[in-house]
């Protein structure tokens, strides 16, 4: 049996049931990620597996250092395929990390390989790989379309001329807007006429990295949210991340190359105090949180409670696994505390957050342990064989849920 096969992390009959039934087959909508609106206008064509798999994504890289590979062979001048052996030299040490199972959805998803990764292997998969990128369907809107996605929602700041997502609109049947991402200590005024313009483009979601919450970061962010409250748009806050740690290697290549970590300080009276803020004076937009530290997961799942209003369903959501939670045991956790606190069944569901076209088996990735998750309940007597509760519930949190917070609809703008 190959590695990834059909019954893949699900554990037990009503898991397979679920997943397969009712899961499986649903379109993605993907509202939060971090691909290029330029490479999909340009329908960009990958040179090689080098360049699509490691191109950008810094979880590799990090485990490329750590596995002590030299920086010219990650994000350096280094010859591609030399790169491709590093990469495939580092994946069997993944065992226990969702890279292992990441890479090999998508290298099963995407290119039909069966095989796993490995120094012994790379040379055959390189291949194959690069042989399908030749071919037609694996551009970066045909990656997409080969993963049935429905709707991307790109992050850019203001000041983009959102050329991209018009040529998209005309030119690609899978749906891409973009989400307003300010930098929070450049908000003025003015800054209206930009959010007029995102709204005339589609955008319906902002998203904010909320680092501090110092004076000047709780104006801007209230400020913002009550422009959103009057445009129904849905207000992303990331809480937790500690960034650009090194700073040598920051100097050398940037941001959002593989030097942040969680950070570890106490949220709750800050956050609360915000979005009282919010509330009190423009009014809080549908929100979803995001932390980064699973500590504070009890203080996300217990605070949303404090501001929820009909009539939407889970008008304050706890967003899914984010980043370094993005994997089984972040996302059972994310889920499980949401069970106990809130609605699981209301919750908007997976978003890739992701640079990488070859992401989406994430979607599937996440739906498998939900699945399994609520299998393992079931079987175990704490809830019903209810199918249509629970067909209703994978159903929801896998895509519909999504579809009906964020009113998108298929095939054009709203």
């Amino acid at each position: 049996m190959p590695f990834i096969h059909s019954e893949f992390m699900l554990k037990n009959k009503t898991a397979q049931r679920l997943y397969h039934e009712h899961a499986e087959a649903l379109p993605i909508i993907d509202y939060h990620c971090h691909i290029s609106p330029e490479l999909m206008a340009k329908d960009h064509r990958f040179k090689n597996a080098t360049e699509l798999f490691l191109g950008g994504d810094h979880y590799k890289w990090r485990l490329m250092r750590t596995n002590g590979i030299d920086e010219k062979l990650i994000t350096g001048d280094g010859d591609d395929f030399d790169k491709w052996m590093a990469f495939a030299e580092t994946v069997p040490l993944t065992i226990g990390n969702p890279m292992y199972h990441w890479t090999h959805l998508e290298l099963k998803r995407y290119f039909d390989v069966d095989e796993t990764l490995s120094p012994k292997t790379a040379k055959a998969i390189w291949e194959q790989v690069n042989s399908c990128l030749a071919s037609d369907g694996f551009t970066a809107r045909g990656l997409i379309q080969r993963s049935n996605v429905e709707l991307v929602c790109t992050t850019d700041a203001p000041g983009d001329t959102l050329e991209h997502h018009r040529r998209l609109k005309d030119e690609f049947d899978v749906r891409v807007i973009p989400a307003f991402r300010p930098d929070l200590k450049k908000v003025d005024f003015s800054i209206v006429k930009e959010i007029d313009f995102f709204h005339e483009n589609g955008c319906r979601l902002s998203d904010h990295a909320v680092d501090d919450f110092s004076e000047e970061t709780v104006k801007a962010l209230v400020f913002l949210a009550g422009e959103y409250a009057k445009r129904g748009w849905t207000m992303q806050l990331h809480v937790g991340a500690l960034r650009n740690n090194n700073t040598a290697m920051f100097n050398r290549l940037g941001p959002d190359t593989g030097f942040d970590c969680a950070a570890d300080m106490n949220i709750a009276r800050e956050l609360a105090a915000l979005l009282d803020k919010m509330e009190q004076t423009g009014g809080l937009p549908k929100t979803i949180l995001y932390n980064l530290n699973p500590k504070d997961n009890y203080t996300i799942g217990t605070l949303m409670g404090c501001f929820q209003q009909g009539p939407t369903p889970g008008k304050i959501q706890f967003g899914s696994g984010w980043w370094f939670n993005d994997q089984r045991d972040g996302m059972e956790a994310q889920m499980k505390a949401l069970a106990n606190l809130s609605l699981l069944p209301r919750f908007v569901g997976m978003t890739t957050d992701s640079r990488s076209f070859v992401s989406y088996p994430r979607h599937e990735y996440f739906r498998r342990i939900l699945c399994n998750m609520l299998g393992q309940w079931v079987e175990e007597g704490e809830y019903p064989a209810d199918w249509d509760a629970l067909g209703a519930i994978v159903r929801g949190i896998s895509y519909e849920n999504a579809k009906n917070y964020f009113q998108f609809k298929r095939g054009k703008r709203t």
